[in-house]
């Protein structure tokens, strides 16, 4: 039984109060860019594909890592940044995690290959790892109780305008910049975020901080680069059973298996693994990680389609995304209403449904399908996602003591991190393996070398086809039906996941909660606290 904290502990201090809502604003400025940098890149990945000057050439496996390098880094340090949040204050942690952020951004920018770019994008990756856990640490501790979900569902919003802004703000930057601004656009905004997190952000740590645990960070880190190295390298060959993939895939599984295993006996975890004992818990961390799989697969196509198969240009591309962010960001506050109404289970399950039979529509879409019907799929898929993250989020911030608020926020991003980059791997991976066998005939002409590259991605084969000029024409009806056909099965794919999630949900997740008798209201509020 735990000792019943004292009022200072356990109220927020009224000058803090106050300006709560102030400091929400700022948390979210932080969390804007770290997620805006994602979804700029998500537009920007043809022009990046697209040889010297315009972009750096890179392959389809290449853009796949300038992706995950950041995502690696991020979910891998998730745990140790939480800690280090909690032990040595959020609000410094915050201040580092924006500078090195910026810092990676600058040098993102002036990229010379795809090898400094993936490099550069860990560096970001790093910076990232420390905001993103104490947003969410220092909101849960500015905020009473009562006040908490609404200001999860905020914050939850936040990452649809940032869904929103990005797509527009890249496609705007390209159509008038090189390729770089889309992460020079970050240093500005950092800068503005460090100077009012300093003058309004209070900060916090908890009483009893764990210790770091280093050998857990390696372990679990070595653990999902190898994992995703070999599901990346199996899509860019079109061959899983190659004894390098087999081989690479199985050493992550097994260093991850070792990694459970040490941080079962470890008397300072990074990831406590009891937490998952509790099945809303886990139902609730599953759900977002395979919510962000299907999500981060399905963009990472949707661009090439909209682009390399539509036409459309980078801005063009960034306001067909605006019906996706634009529903996240209308119900994921109001997210609350509805599961106040008919319960967590309910709520969440309904979102993943509607997420699934989304995903599973991109399986109808073809070259000449009216480009409404996309809008309204992304619209529905964007309003889906937010009945699922906003209710989740809550169920696993209230699932620990406010003090362990870093942790919470750390395992719950790490897993949305850890889906997306999985998400990216295997479906980016079923996208080329399939596009390949779908195209390889057709490119039985060209020399060996230049097969094999035209065969990795849609915009390589059309990247071969302009340079063979008159006689390249003939490729591109085929590579537009090799990648939609490509495009189709993938998309089933991620709607097999999302259903996938709905079962999970609809088994573990609580149900509406019986109206509280009067005087027990305030006894279920200590006992949640402890």
């Amino acid at each position: 039984m735990t000792t019943p904290a004292g009022p200072t502990e356990r109220r927020v201090p009224e000058a803090v109060h106050r300006r709560r809502w102030a400091i929400l604003g700022v948390l979210m400025l932080s969390l804007l860019i770290v997620v805006l940098d994602n979804s700029i890149l998500n537009v920007a990945i043809k022009t990046i594909s697209t040889p010297a000057p315009t972009g750096l050439g890179a392959t389809q496996s290449e853009l796949e890592w300038a992706i995950n390098s950041y995502t690696l880094v991020f979910a891998g340090l998730l745990f140790t940044a939480g800690l280090l949040g909690d032990r040595l204050g959020r609000k410094k942690m915050l201040l580092a995690g924006l500078a090195v952020f910026g810092i990676g951004s600058a040098l993102a920018a002036e990229s010379g290959s795809p090898v400094q770019l993936i490099a550069f994008r860990a560096v970001m990756g790093l910076g990232a790892a420390f905001v993103m856990p104490a947003t969410l640490a220092v909101l849960m501790n500015v905020f009473e109780r009562d006040e908490q979900p609404k200001a999860i569902g905020i914050w939850a919003g936040g990452v649809g305008i940032a869904i929103a802004i990005g797509p527009i703000t890249g496609g705007v930057l390209l159509d008038h910049f090189w390729w770089g601004s889309v992460f020079l656009v970050n240093v500005p905004i950092v800068i503005i975020a460090l100077g009012l997190m300093v003058w309004l952000v209070p900060d916090s740590r908890d009483p009893n901080p764990g210790r770091v645990d280093p050998i857990g960070v390696v372990l679990s880190v070595i653990g999902l680069v190898l994992l995703v190295y070999g599901i990346i390298k199996g899509g860019q060959l079109a061959d899983f059973t190659d004894p390098q993939v087999l081989a690479t895939i199985a050493a992550g599984l097994a260093v991850l298996a070792a990694f459970v295993v040490f941080e079962k006996r470890s008397d300072h975890p990074s990831v406590d693994v009891t937490y998952f004992k509790n099945k809303v818990f886990s139902a609730a961390i599953a759900a977002i990680a395979l919510v962000f799989f299907a999500l981060m697969g399905v963009t990472f196509f949707s661009v090439f389609y909209t682009q390399s198969v539509r036409g459309y240009s980078p801005l063009q591309t960034g306001l067909l995304m605006l019906p996706l962010a634009a529903a996240q960001m209308i119900f994921a506050p109001r997210a609350r209403l509805v599961v106040d109404r008919f319960g967590n289970k309910a709520t969440t399950t309904a979102g993943l449904v509607v997420l699934a039979a989304m995903l599973a529509a991109f399986a109808t879409l073809d070259a000449d399908t009216p480009i409404w019907l996309l809008e309204v799929v992304f619209f529905l898929m964007g309003a889906g996602m937010a009945h699922v993250m906003t209710p989740t989020s809550v169920v696993i911030m209230q699932a620990l003591p406010r003090e362990k608020a870093g942790s919470a926020s750390a395992l719950s991003n790490t897993f949305r991190q850890v889906g997306g980059a999985l998400g990216i791997a295997i479906l980016g991976s079923v996208l080329s393996t399939t596009y390949r066998d779908g195209i390889e005939d057709k490119l039985s002409q060209l020399p060996p070398g230049v097969r094999h590259t035209a065969g990795e991605s849609i915009e390589a084969t059309l990247g071969v086809a302009a340079k063979l000029g008159p006689n390249g024409k003939a490729l591109i009806a085929p590579a537009n039906d090799a990648f939609l056909h490509a495009m189709h099965l993938t998309a089933l794919c991620g709607a097999g996941v999302a259903v996938l999630g709905a079962v999970i949900v609809a088994l573990f997740l609580p149900g509406r909660p019986p109206a509280p008798q009067e005087g027990q209201e305030e006894t279920e509020l200590v006992t949640a606290d402890h």
